[in-house]
């Protein structure tokens, strides 16, 4: 468990659900983290719930804005010395419904957040640090990305290009830095609660492992993947969806 000791992580959008137990998972493995979040006293709380200002740094801020994005690397790396790994998990859905009726303004903001941000994350953290020391970037997707998503389709389609995103940077930026990506399936946060709320069971139910996922099954693969267990894996996603994708469920 102790795979990860020494290194260090920017986690965002971890001050709760699938982001702070991705945190867990890795101050559990060892790594000290610095997770972000836009609202400062949930942001507190999770650090103190990882263990202190010992292994946690959080810092508030809009995950698509640059400045906020050169603080938390500054201060990361001032506060442990390095930049290992960055997971970016921050992903927006502001609405719902049919694709066509999404305005032009929320599609945009959804690609700023879900996809350009964790384009520039993972730029400035090898200008600041992997590009010279190596490290390993896991992006959170989603299987919204990987096949139609009726409600959620804007949601889907930046997904998609996450998983897109994925497999450029993992060519341009082998063999220092490996980055891979993780779609989940519905998992049991406040994040996704209208997709299972009073009717979890029956959402459950088209799933072959007969449950929803919970944080700590993506944050398992997580933290795998930014291990040297996953030493020679790049460029790829992990499917982590309780079987749902098989047979064709909802």
């Amino acid at each position: 468990m102790n795979s990860l000791k020494d290194r260090v992580a920017i986690v965002t959008g971890a001050s709760r659900g699938i982001g702070l137990g991705v945190a867990k998972e890795l101050v559990e493995r060892g790594a000290k983290v610095c997770i972000t979040a836009r609202k400062p006293d949930p942001l507190a709380e999770a650090v103190e719930e990882l263990g202190g200002n010992a292994v946690a740094l959080g810092v508030p801020g809009k995950a698509d804005d640059p400045a906020h994005q050169d603080e938390v690397i500054a201060r990361t790396l001032d506060a442990f010395g390095s930049v290992d790994f960055l997971v970016n998990n921050t992903g927006i859905n502001p609405v719902y419904g049919s694709i066509l009726d999404v305005e032009p303004d929320a599609a945009a903001k959804i690609f700023a957040v879900n996809v350009l941000a964790p384009l520039a994350w993972t730029r400035k953290v090898r200008d600041a640090w992997m590009g010279k020391h190596g490290g390993a970037v896991v992006n959170v997707a989603s299987i919204a990305g990987l096949r139609a998503s009726p409600g959620i389709g804007m949601y889907g389609v930046s997904k998609a290009a996450v998983i897109r995103l994925t497999t450029e940077l993992a060519v341009e930026l082998a063999p220092g830095i490996r980055v891979n990506a993780v779609a989940p399936a519905v998992v049991k946060t406040k994040f996704a609660t209208a997709l299972y709320e009073d009717r979890e069971d029956e959402v459950a139910s088209a799933y072959p492992m007969k449950r929803l996922g919970v944080p700590s099954d993506v944050a398992g693969a997580v933290g795998f993947l930014l291990s040297e267990q996953a030493g020679w894996m790049t460029g790829q996603t992990l499917v982590l969806d309780g079987g749902v994708t098989l047979g064709g469920g909802l």
